[in-house]
């Protein structure tokens, strides 16, 4: 596979970055990856087995008890903080994960991070696998965040920094098309589990062991990124990596725009530590941008589906096997339409998509929440016909997000910050993801709970705030080089050049 690929300098003079978009850059991409895979399998998996009658008398026998009490109200029957817990935990370790993640990535590199978390992720399949009580079990989610923390830190910076800049949205997106696939096969786990008396959930939980297995041993065979190798002093293994990845001897040109950006960096770092430095006016374009993708990614009540799919679909009227089958219908649709955002995603760039999605989830979102209100309530549930147009609303619902805010939360704050800040940003990136995550899937139970059908529309406002968002506020990046972000991004938008400047000119700018 190849092909020339070039990425204009800013100002009068334009240069060529040579090379091929080889076949080890793909097999490298992928690989690296498989860390979306952890993250969807446990999102995916963790809705399926709190389902599961089996699962819930060994842990939570009172929820189990609530679930089939006669005349239980239907948005109340698994409304129980420690079930809650059990999902949301993880996300709690990955917060505090991501910051210690970001500190192992400068001094380590992206690889050894990657492989990290691979470790992290088998130790805690395996206690989860065979969790005895509910300590165990929590502890075991605690080990799967820490990886979940690491690999959501390393995987998309590498994933960015080994691309082509016309293909990076592409390559970056593999890890989105993971985290899918984890859902989408967490969902097939959780279908045939259920169905294993009495140990089902202990394969579902296992089952995280695979994906955390093919990238430790996918990572001893791939290459760390140049810009990490010169980053941390390592320059001719950087141009000769540089080299392989390009399929071509004659990267002078892009060899320099990283070295330059190394130097740039360091000398940056000794004047001020990369924290201190994000608190800058000329850091907070990306900071904001960063941290907004991921709560609103997180506001679009996604992961409120995919951890509790299931349960969801339960209170909507369907039966057990019903209910996971459904999950595994959405699941599918995510997969299909990621595959659509990697078309599309350079050809049309971030901001389209993103609009697009705004609109096909808001009438989506709204229209579930109108059939709820009219067609679901606490004693009584909806006819088969109405329970079907609700799923089939949802697969419209998860599909436009699957092209868009899925992928786009992780690409776009991946690359838009400068390298003397770029791990450091990120984690911040990683930890709001995980912060609102946890909230989420912390509450939205109990959300169901008190607030009903009126949840939909409560993310339906979300969403055009979000659509305002982009509006106002988001830059285009398709195609421009991750080193020339400032010049040809920030420096260049109506509002964010503000930012620039010296810290008096910005001050009296209101950045």
């Amino acid at each position: 596979m190849a092909g020339g690929f070039a990425v204009s300098k800013a100002g009068a003079g334009h240069r060529q970055f040579k090379g091929k978009i080889t076949w080890y850059v793909w097999i490298c991409g992928i690989i690296a990856a498989t860390s979306g895979l952890m993250f969807g399998y446990d999102i995916g998996i963790s809705g399926g087995v709190t389902a599961m009658d089996d699962f819930l008398v060994r842990f939570f026998p009172a929820v189990y008890a609530r679930k089939h009490r006669a005349k239980e109200n239907n948005y109340c029957k698994f409304d129980d903080q420690r079930l809650q817990l059990f999902t949301s935990s993880l996300y709690l370790a990955a917060l505090a994960a991501s910051f210690v993640a970001s500190r192992v990535c400068t001094r380590f590199g992206r690889k050894r991070t990657m492989q990290a978390a691979s470790v992290f992720f088998l130790i805690g399949s395996g206690l989860c696998a065979g969790a005895v009580n509910l300590v165990m079990l929590i502890i075991g989610r605690v080990c799967l965040g820490v990886g979940v923390g690491f690999g959501n830190q390393a995987a998309p910076l590498f994933l960015s920094e080994i691309a082509p800049a016309h293909i990076r949205g592409a390559l970056n997106i593999l890890f989105q098309l993971n985290v899918t696939i984890g859902i989408l096969i967490a969902s097939v786990v959780n279908y045939f589990a259920s169905n294993v008396h009495p140990v089902g959930w202990r394969y579902s939980l296992g089952g995280a062991a695979a994906p955390a297995a093919v990238l430790f041993l996918g990572s001893l065979v791939i290459t760390e990124t140049p810009t990490s190798l010169v980053e941390r002093g390592r320059a001719d293994a950087g141009r000769a990596t540089l080299e392989k990845i390009r399929g071509t001897a004659e990267v002078d040109d892009e060899y320099e725009e990283i070295r330059s950006a190394c130097e740039h960096a360091a000398a940056l770092r000794e004047e001020e530590r990369p924290y201190r430095r994000l608190m800058r006016p000329e850091s907070r374009p990306p900071l904001v941008i960063a941290i907004a993708m991921q709560v609103f990614q997180q506001f679009t009540g996604i992961n409120a589906i995919m951890f509790y799919a299931p349960v969801l679909f339960q209170t909507m009227g369907f039966e057990s096997d019903g209910s996971l089958l459904s999950a595994v219908v959405t699941g599918g649709v995510n997969v299909i339409s990621t595959i659509v955002s990697i078309v599309l995603v350079d050809k049309v760039g971030r901001r389209k998509l993103l609009l697009e999605a705004c609109a096909q989830m808001l009438v989506a979102q709204t229209a579930v929440g109108g059939i709820m209100l009219v067609h679901v309530r606490a004693d009584n549930n909806p006819s088969r016909g109405w329970a079907v147009s609700i799923v089939v609303l949802i697969c419209v619902y998860v599909s436009s997000f699957a092209w868009s805010w899925g992928p786009l939360g992780w690409l776009i704050p991946s690359e838009t910050f400068p390298l003397e800040t770029r791990t450091a940003g990120f984690s911040f990136a990683v930890s709001s993801n995980m912060l609102f995550t946890f909230l989420i899937a912390q509450a939205f139970l109990s959300m169901m709970c008190s607030m009903r059908a009126y949840i939909f529309f409560f993310f339906a406002v979300w969403i055009v705030a979000m659509g305002v968002f982009v509006l106002a506020l988001l830059p285009e990046t398709k195609g421009v080089s991750i080193d020339e972000m400032v010049d040809r991004v920030w420096r260049r938008h109506w509002f964010w050049k503000r930012c620039f400047g010296d810290a008096d000119e910005a001050k009296i700018n209101n950045c």
